[in-house]
């Protein structure tokens, strides 16, 4: 399921907004494969500042926007209201060759779903690499410019989690900054089809808003990587 879907089941569930909000921004960091190949592809450097960037970026949106008066209304609007009889369910396991064979297609599943776009970020990257100056890289991907740049390609031309991480590593090596790569990783959670699958859950004023929280957290985080690592 996209991350949208588990948005909308926690806030149907009467989780709140603020905790819907942080899973929506934290998922795309903090899931095993992205830390994975950003470690392996990247540095694991880069994979650690981006969770730590990412969690401080989510629960802060979170906060804020369970705090406006939009924020509120949805609460109210799918907040579960408790019934006052609750029927015992029995959790019945299925049997092991059963649970192995589940778990096997689901692997098979998430291989169907994943290499596809592992692919895609191969190739792109071979062209990146063949084609794109490594001029035209280093005057435009590095410093304070460099950081608004990333941060603002990378959220709405935000591409699979695969290909965002290939397609920067590529750039990397083209001379992009670390401080601006870390602002291109960042911009998930204001890509263009991300805000307006949510947008049917939630109304636009709260997307806008969680994707300002996100970019502005996406530029300053860049910033104070870029400053600490002397990489600006």
């Amino acid at each position: 399921m996209h991350n949208d879907t588990y948005f909308a089941g926690i806030l149907y569930t009467g989780a709140g907004i603020g905790p819907a909000i942080t899973f929506l921004l934290m998922a795309p960091a903090a899931n095993i494969l992205a830390i994975l190949i950003t470690g392996e592809f990247i540095s694991w450097e880069i994979a650690g500042v981006l969770i730590l960037a990412s969690l401080i970026t989510a629960v802060l949106a979170g906060l804020m926007i369970s705090k406006t008066r939009w924020g509120k209304e949805v609460e109210s609007k799918h907040k579960v209201t408790k019934q006052t009889a609750t029927q015992a369910v029995a959790v019945v396991k299925p049997p092991l060759d059963e649970r192995l064979l589940s778990a096997l297609k689901f692997g098979g599943y998430l291989a169907k779903q994943i290499l596809p776009y592992f692919i895609l970020g191969l190739i792109v990257v071979s062209y990146v690499e063949a084609y794109a100056p490594e001029e035209l890289v280093k005057g435009f991907l590095t410093g304070l410019t460099g950081i608004l740049l990333a941060s603002i390609i990378g959220g709405p031309l935000y591409t699979p989690t695969l290909v965002e991480i290939v397609l920067g590593r590529s750039l990397l090596e083209l001379g992009m900054t670390k401080a601006a790569l870390l602002s291109w990783l960042m911009g998930q959670p204001y890509d263009i089809p991300n805000m307006a699958a949510v947008s049917r859950v939630v109304n636009w004023k709260i997307v806008i808003l969680y994707a300002v929280i996100a970019w502005i957290c996406s530029v300053t985080f860049g910033i104070l990587y870029g400053i600490i690592t002397a990489s600006l």
